[in-house]
């Protein structure tokens, strides 16, 4: 994996009362357009943490004082050996306080809510569902700390 381009990117899962939201990505983005996935972008800001709270704000019109970060999962590497990248994927989970505020912008054609357990239903980005559970299991090991 070592000739593959490296690109970094974040997926901000949101959550209420047990349900994460799902955005299926429109025809006007660069990849995977029709698949699933959660609020996503390339790293621009300082941190993977800065970038994910304005990927929410702008894909989602969620301001930052209404998502509480819940979990961060270890960076996850994804192969995209058609497009000669590896996908370095920084994952967090979000609690929302208010999931009727969400409004979605031009990346997303729409949005789902669904138990965690229901991800393998969808046709999703390449790991999506991984990438979720890496979020779970970490929130879940820092609750048994």
């Amino acid at each position: 994996m070592n000739d593959l381009q490296r690109t970094e990117v974040v997926t901000a899962f949101l959550r209420h009362a047990g349900k994460v939201l799902l955005l299926r990505r429109s025809d006007n983005v660069g990849s995977y357009r029709g698949r699933w996935a959660g609020v996503s972008g390339y790293l621009e800001d300082a941190t993977p943490l800065a970038q994910a709270l304005r990927e929410i704000h702008e894909e989602t019109g969620l301001r930052t004082d209404t998502v509480h970060l819940a979990a961060r999962a270890a960076p996850l590497e994804v192969a995209a050996p058609s497009r000669a990248k590896l996908w370095v994927v920084h994952a967090f989970l979000f609690d929302v306080d208010n999931p009727g505020s969400v409004r979605l912008d031009w990346e997303s054609a729409e949005c789902t809510w669904i138990d965690p357990r229901e991800i393998g239903d969808f046709k999703t980005v390449p790991m999506l569902g991984e990438a979720l559970q890496a979020c779970l299991d970490s929130e879940r090991l820092a609750g048994d700390r």
